[in-house]
């Protein structure tokens, strides 16, 4: 069986295809053969050494899988051998097999391909998580959405589509197409535009009731002042850690100077009617309850034709260093994906 090992901190040439045991399922678990492998970026920073859930290095990366049950362990009704599954991992996933709790496998839709099933369940689950559950979504709403042509982004324009709220997406200027084409109604290009001005202009200086920001220091405190009154930041990342291919102590400082502290204290954010919220799926894993019902409710509208999982690149599984080049790239548009 083959797997992809994180060897040691750094660049994407630290990943190794190596052979491994086949696992056997325990009580409770399944093991799933992989046959796509969705790749994030908590991946990405879990290679640069700079994710604090992460195990021990080395360790096999990879969030979530799709594939087939072909084995169950004790408890684990013989039945479902032959399913073909969602799974959430939780590291360990890029991988030819796997094995994983049997509550954290979700019957696969039939209206997804394996690749898009691989690439739906993070992306979806942190977008709902952000958007439904804290920030609270209302019919009309206006939302920032930063990286609105990366897996979250995606996602979440099409819950932003569901909500009828309008979309103001950051993404370089050569995506504003294809967005348009996705719902979003105001694409920025944060390049050449500084998109807290932009979104003063273009809501006629009301702001927005939502900001997703995926992006860290400066740009949180830039999102925050986008905000109208009751208006609610939830950070989803922290993209400006990985710059580059290799860890960057710069970054972390350069982090730390900008991330606006004092702004985000109680009192200013009373004086101030808003709201700073965040969500780290990483953190959630024993919250097995909460992720069946958000998912399940995500099934039905992706069944309705309301969720659609835009795959940007498959690569085979032993070029996992070129899979995590080209997302560091800031290239890709929605997900890419690891074939075994």
């Amino acid at each position: 069986m083959r797997q992809v090992l994180i060897s040691k901190a750094g660049s994407p040439d630290v990943l190794h295809v190596c052979d491994g045991p086949m696992p056997d399922p325990g009580p409770g678990q399944v093991r799933v053969r992989a046959a796509a492998i969705g790749v994030n970026f908590a991946d990405v920073m879990g290679r640069l050494g700079m994710y604090p859930d992460a195990p021990p290095i080395p360790y096999v990366p990879g969030y979530e899988v799709a594939g087939t049950i072909d084995a169950v362990g004790r408890g684990v009704d013989a039945e479902i051998v032959g399913q073909d599954v969602i799974a959430l991992t939780r590291f360990g996933g890029y991988s030819d097999y796997l094995c994983v709790p049997v509550d954290q496998t979700f019957p696969c839709p039939a209206s997804l391909s394996i690749e898009q099933a691989a690439g739906f369940a993070v992306s979806h689950l942190t977008a709902y998580a952000a958007l439904v559950v804290l920030a609270g979504i209302k019919p009309g709403d206006h939302v920032l959405v930063h990286a609105a042509a990366g897996g979250v982004g995606l996602a979440a324009v099409d819950i932003c589509r569901i909500f009828d709220a309008t979309v103001y997406g950051t993404a370089s200027a050569s995506k504003h197409d294809f967005l348009r084409e996705r719902g979003v109604q105001h694409p920025i290009d944060y390049h050449h535009t500084d998109f807290e001005r932009e979104l003063r202009r273009l809501t006629g200086g009301r702001g927005v009731q939502i900001a997703l920001d995926p992006i860290g220091g400066r740009s949180w405190l830039k999102s925050y002042r986008a905000l109208g009154p009751t208006g609610r930041l939830v950070i989803t990342g922290v993209f400006t850690l990985a710059p580059g291919t290799r860890r960057s102590v710069l970054a972390l400082l350069r982090l730390a100077l900008t991330t606006p502290w004092l702004r985000f204290n109680p009192v200013m954010l009373a004086n101030d009617n808003k709201g700073v919220l965040g969500i780290n799926l990483g953190r959630l894993w024993d919250q097995k309850a909460l992720f069946r019902a958000w998912i399940e409710e995500l099934m039905i509208w992706q069944a309705a034709g309301k969720l659609r999982v835009h795959v940007d690149r498959v690569f085979p599984l032993d070029q996992a260093a070129d899979a995590h080049r080209y997302i560091q790239s800031r290239r890709s548009v929605g997900k890419v994906i690891l074939k075994p």
